[in-house]
């Protein structure tokens, strides 16, 4: 949108919407009028005919739409609309956001139950509405300039435009260093914010002052309930999730990692559908040692494969694989956030060669509890107000406290501001953090801050990696009924031990961290229970198991000559903004096993790649 009179070119139009071609290799179209314009890619997962080609007008021509997503309810929402005289001309959830849009304005936003991310110009207000999910699923970046107003799925569509210029955030990337993520509205990209989770923005010509507005926020407020009672409700919550998320014209397959949380889902969808196609990653364990032993679980998931009739299909994955797709996986990625994703990335594009729409289990473990060393670290201290400095200094991921003040080079420091991950890190727990000091309030402002950060950065990321292949995820955990129920279940059906619980540093693969992560049955206890209807008991009782390569092996294993080439190379991009000496002190001492430091060499080798590709 340009803030003066000067026409959007169609041209530049076009070519910000074709460098997404892979989000939407269905089709595309392009809208412009004056100062607006915008273009769409379309994945045809509903209603495959033209009717459902965007960017889509208003029977009145006052509203132009474009939309990623998918809206669960649009049926019932549908039916409320032709009680108020819309007619359809097609059976896509586009044109049923359109009609909201039109009919309620900004207020449709809160029917909604899915995941989206839209821009809906208001033709005789020249006024631009901006609205993502509740949860972050869909991604939706701007850049405000004071000549023009830029979106997009993602960054690259504006770094089309020639009113954008590279630069990296100083502020992002002191974030990022931080927490290996970014928990404001933030990017690498200096000048390119994200519009939060649960807003929307409302972008007017000629005023280059955005307005935001927060409308839905997560919220642990836990009711009293009984055991049998919470196992019923999920249940059929839960049913309801899975069924609702199959609603598509094009074939549905599923995640299954092994676990029970995608155990269940693939169970629910196999119902429905004969010969449903399932899909899981796994790893050559020759190299690795420690936990990491247990990372590969194919044997588990070709048996829950076995047991719903799957037509099942798996990928295999060694320490080389990492090397050869980082350049890919990092231009896709874009806006850096959480852990190593190179695995997501292959699953994403094994499911993207048979299916266009796959089920996944995320967001089972945010709502239910399930990382007890996590909140644990905090709820045993016995103190109110160092509850936030603790829990600040367990989410350091990267880099040790003796080193953080040089990590940055000379040239960088004098803009780093070392006080804003803190700042950050507390504003926004105090958002979701109960006055009572006792364990449960802790742990529920643990869970407020999880579902806002880590969950947010790993739905970044898997919709980044899987939309690479033009497949679209879709999350029944982040159904909203079973989300509005998963906050009110009370602590103690959360977590068994949330009174005494163990504290651990989960990136310490061995003594008591080893022992307490490979044996421990505690978290989701009643998601547990309730998904043994679906799941063997063992599956269900077994330990938590996430979805991670063996990396701290092949990091100081197979990777080795790969990690020297790249990192100790002194005229590598990364050490224009961070100190070499200290990167290769910390990175060193992994490599002789002398500390675990496979979070902070995947966060250089990804900063590295990305300044490589975008800088």
């Amino acid at each position: 949108m340009n803030h003066n009179d000067e026409p959007v070119s169609e041209e530049l139009c076009q070519k910000m919407t074709r460098v997404l071609a892979h989000r939407g290799p269905d089709g595309e179209g392009v809208w412009n009028s004056g100062a607006y314009g915008t273009g769409h890619r379309r994945l045809a997962v509903l209603d495959l005919s033209e009717a459902g080609h965007q960017p889509m007008v208003s029977r009145d021509g006052q509203l132009v739409l474009s939309y990623n997503g998918e809206i669960y309810n649009h049926r019932e929402i549908r039916e409320e609309l032709k009680t108020e005289g819309y007619r359809f001309q097609g059976r896509s959830d586009t044109e049923v956001v359109l009609n909201a849009l039109h009919c309620w304005g900004k207020e449709a936003i809160l029917k909604f139950n899915g995941m989206f991310a839209f821009a809906a110009w208001f033709v005789q207000e020249q006024r631009l509405l901006l609205g993502r999910d509740r949860y972050g699923i869909k991604p939706l970046y701007y850049f405000d300039h004071p000549e023009v107003f830029l979106f997009g799925s993602e960054i690259k569509a504006i770094q089309q435009h020639p009113a954008y210029r590279f630069k990296v955030s100083a502020d992002a990337l002191t974030e990022y260093f931080s927490f290996q993520n970014i928990f404001s509205d933030l990017t690498l990209f200096e000048g390119v914010k994200l519009l939060p989770a649960g807003h929307f923005m409302e972008v007017r010509k000629g005023n280059s002052t955005p307005e935001k507005q927060k409308y839905w926020d997560f919220n642990f407020n836990p009711l009293s309930m009984s055991q049998t009672e919470a196992e019923t409700e999920l249940h059929r919550l839960f049913e309801q999730a899975v069924e609702r998320q199959l609603v598509s014209d094009v074939e549905v397959g599923a995640y299954l990692s092994g676990g029970m949380d995608s155990g269940g889902i693939t169970c629910v969808a196999s119902r429905k559908f004969n010969n449903l196609k399932s899909f899981t990653a796994g790893f050559d364990l020759s190299s690795a040692s420690g936990l990491e032993l247990n990372f590969d679980e194919r044997e588990r998931s070709e048996y829950l494969s076995n047991l719903y009739k799957t037509e099942h299909y798996e990928v295999v994955l060694k320490a080389g694989d990492m090397e050869r797709v980082m350049p890919e996986l990092i231009s896709h990625l874009e806006d850096l956030r959480v852990g190593q994703s190179y695995p997501n990335y292959y699953v994403s594009r094994l499911a993207g060669r048979f299916v266009k729409v796959c089920l996944s289990g995320a967001g089972g473990d945010e709502l239910f509890a399930g990382y007890p060393w996590r909140y644990y670290h905090n709820t045993v201290n016995g103190y109110s107000n160092g509850f936030a400095d603790q829990y600040f200094k367990y989410w350091q991921r990267l880099v040790p406290d003796q080193f953080r003040d040089s990590f940055f080079n000379g040239r960088i420091r004098p803009l780093i501001d070392y006080d804003r991950p803190a700042r950050v890190f507390k504003d926004l727990l105090d958002e979701g953090h109960s006055d009572v000091a006792d364990p449960k309030a802790y742990i529920n402002s643990s869970l407020y801050f999880e579902s806002k950060t880590f969950l947010h950065g790993l739905l970044l990321v898997e919709d980044k990696l899987s939309m690479a292949h033009g497949l679209e995820t879709r999350l029944p955990f982040l159904d909203n009924d079973l989300v509005d129920f998963a906050m009110k279940v009370p602590v103690e059906l959360k977590l068994r031990d949330w009174k005494n619980g163990n504290r651990i540093n989960e990136n310490d693969l061995t003594g008591k961290a080893f022992q307490f992560k490979s044996t421990t049955t505690d978290g989701k206890i009643l998601l547990r229970q309730m998904l043994q209807r679906y799941v063997p008991e063992d599956y269900c009782n077994g330990r938590k198991q996430g979805f991670s390569a063996p990396d701290a092996s092949w990091f100081k294993g197979e990777s080795v000559d790969y990690i020297r080439r790249l990192l100790f190379d002194k005229n590598a991009r990364l050490y224009e903004y961070i100190d070499a000496d200290v990167a290769q002190k910390l990175m060193t001492d992994h490599l002789e096993g002398k500390e675990n430091r496979r979070l902070l060499i995947w966060s250089l080798l990804s900063f590295e790649w990305w300044l490589r590709i975008f800088g």
